[in-house]
C-alpha cells in the first residue's frame, strides 16, 4: 500500500449500510401522514445523503421549506418508532467489513461521513459492531450538508490527513463533489442511489463494482 494515501472516509448510506428500502418507506409514510403526494422511490434515492431538511425539501420542490422541516420532524418520528418496534433491516453490502478490515492492518485510518445524524450513525455502527474501525465520524446534523466540503475537511484535521492523502468513498454525486472540494481523492461504488455513469461524470477517479477493488486501486 502507498504511503501516500492516510485516510480512507466512507460514507454509509448506500456505500457501507443497505438502508434503501428502509429510507424508502419512512420517506412515503412522513410524506403520507402529512397529506403530502408520496414521492417515488426512485426519487426518493436521488435525495439520499442530503440533510435529511435538505432532502425532504427537494422532494417537495423548495415550496415550503418550513413545512420541510415539520415533515422532516415526522420522518425521525417514523424511523424511531421503527426501531423501537425490533430490528431494523439495514444490512452491510458485501465484502463491507472485510474490506474495513484489511485497510485497517495496512495501517490507513477509516472516517464516515454521513447525511445521518450522529445518534443515527452510532447506531448503525454498534449494530454492525464498528465502532472500533472508525478513528473520526462526521455526520449532516454538525455540518454543512453534502456537497459541502465541511465533513471530509473536519475528517482530515482530526486525523491529520492532507486533502492528497484522503480517499472518499460514496454512492451519490453528492459524495464525490463533496471530495472534489476538498481535494480528496473521490471513488464511487456500483450498488449504491446514484448509477455509476453519474458518479463518473461528477469526478469519480473509479467506481468500483466490489469492494476489494479498492485495494487495488491504493496499491
Amino acid at each position: 500500500m502507498t504511503t501516500r494515501h492516510r485516510l480512507v472516509v466512507f460514507d454509509c448510506d448506500g456505500t457501507l449500510v443497505d438502508s434503501q428500502r428502509l429510507i424508502v418507506d419512512c420517506v412515503q409514510e412522513a410524506f403520507a401522514g402529512e397529506g403530502l403526494a408520496v414521492p417515488t422511490a426512485e426519487a426518493i434515492r436521488r435525495i439520499v445523503g442530503l440533510s435529511l431538511v435538505e432532502a425532504v425539501d427537494r422532494l417537495m420542490d423548495g415550496a415550503d421549506p418550513a413545512h420541510a422541516a415539520v415533515v422532516a420532524e415526522r420522518y425521525k418520528d417514523v424511523f424511531i418508532r421503527r426501531r423501537l418496534a425490533g430490528p431494523v433491516d439495514e444490512p452491510l453490502f458485501p465484502g463491507a467489513r472485510e474490506l474495513l478490515e484489511n485497510l485497517q492492518k495496512r495501517g490507513l485510518l477509516l472516517g464516515i461521513a454521513t447525511g445521518k445524524a450522529m445518534r443515527g450513525l452510532r447506531h448503525v455502527l454498534a449494530a454492525h459492531r464498528l465502532e472500533a474501525h472508525f478513528v473520526t465520524l462526521q455526520t449532516a446534523d454538525r455540518h454543512p450538508s453534502k456537497p459541502h466540503p465541511a465533513m471530509l475537511e473536519a475528517a482530515m484535521a482530526e486525523t491529520g490527513a492532507r486533502s492528497e492523502e484522503t480517499v472518499l468513498v460514496g454512492d451519490t454525486t453528492f459524495d464525490i463533489e463533496m471530495a472534489r472540494a476538498a481535494g480528496a481523492l473521490p471513488v464511487g461504488v456500483a450498488w449504491g442511489n446514484h448509477p455509476a455513469d453519474e458518479l463518473r461524470a461528477a469526478g469519480a477517479k473509479d467506481v468500483l463494482d466490489r469492494f476489494d477493488r479498492l485495494l487495488d486501486l491504493l496499491s
